[in-house]
């Protein structure tokens, strides 16, 4: 069997972690473009054509004045007159009621023009994610394949007898950690800081199809995704190769962790990398990369089932005997 390849895979891991970053740094504005309540556009769109018919009707006055002639207005009747025809009937006016029903301005038809170019749908964004996540997963295994990596640098147990230990603790873990995550949201949005949950409100299904797809397919991957390339290849991988602390490498695998997620604002990113660093220290002592991926999904699978699920917003008990 040929040596493991700990440099190069390193050195790619290194790039794909970056490209993630760079990836979710983007994603950022286009999320919040499409945030929800967000009636800005709206807004514009109704008061272009309020200003411009102004400017028209103030043209159509000023030509009143050229018409008022007294010498003009005995030669004849208005009806008779061709100016008062052509100033009645203009057609570009015509044009503007026919279409719209009054008066409206031409370039009030470009409104629709200046919103999305595309409706950014659920299913868009669950196959947005699937498929990114996918594909970071598919580069760190076919990586870790190609440079010889040991299944054990990656905490992975194939044993039948380690399968369901490592599940029924991983989803107990995810349960704990949920509600400790739930405590810290509800922490934060009680001093007044600000907890992003637009994200999770975009993703949220609104079928019962797509609250298969979100539980079946996309949470999985993202899961199995994220633990294998913030927990497996930057704390395992760099452990078992180079002797370095895993606790250490812990940190700053968990701040990465946390910058991926910078779309959830600024109390999100840090409650997002404090729940990396506890899922990095289940790694790190159950020597478990299946234990930390199930308590991830049981993390996410719980934050939308409960809140967009049954509509549930807050679950600390402090909150509720507050607002008794």
């Amino acid at each position: 069997m040929a040596d493991p390849g700990w440099a190069p895979f390193l050195a790619v891991v290194a790039v794909l972690t970056l490209a993630v970053l760079g990836l979710a740094r983007q994603s950022q504005g286009l999320l919040k473009e499409h945030a929800p309540d967000d009636g800005s556009d709206e807004d514009d769109a109704v008061e272009v054509p309020e200003t411009e018919p102004s400017s028209a009707e103030s043209a159509e006055r000023n030509t009143e004045p050229v018409q008022a002639d007294d010498t003009e207005t005995s030669a004849g009747t208005a009806g008779d007159d061709p100016v008062h025809e052509q100033t009645d009937r203009d057609p570009v006016t015509d044009g503007q009621r026919d279409a719209s029903g009054g008066t409206v301005a031409p370039d009030s038809h470009h409104t629709s023009e200046t919103g999305p170019e595309f409706e950014l749908t659920t299913g868009v964004l669950l196959a947005n994610v699937a498929v990114t996540q996918g594909i970071v997963a598919l580069v760190v295994v076919v990586a870790a394949w190609y440079f010889a990596i040991p299944a054990e640098a990656l905490a992975i147990d194939p044993a039948e007898n380690a399968l369901f230990p490592a599940i029924g603790l991983g989803a107990a873990f995810g349960v704990v950690l949920w509600v400790g995550n739930e405590l810290s949201t509800a922490l934060a949005d009680a001093v007044g800081a600000a907890y992003d949950e637009a994200v999770r409100q975009l993703l949220a299904p609104d079928s019962a199809g797509s609250w298969a797809v979100l539980l079946g397919v996309v949470l999985p991957i993202i899961a199995v995704s994220e633990e294998l390339l913030f927990r497996a290849a930057l704390i395992g991988v760099p452990a078992a190769g180079y002797g370095v602390s895993p606790w250490l490498l812990a940190v700053v695998a968990s701040a990465a962790f946390a910058l991926g997620h910078g779309a959830q604002g600024r109390v999100g990113v840090v409650v997002t990398g404090a729940l990396g660093f506890v899922l990095a220290a289940g790694y790190v002592v159950s020597g478990s990369l299946l234990l930390v991926v199930v308590a991830h999904y049981v993390i996410n699978a719980l934050e939308f089932l409960v809140h967009e699920g049954l509509g549930i917003e807050d679950i600390s008990v402090g909150r509720r005997v507050l607002d008794a």
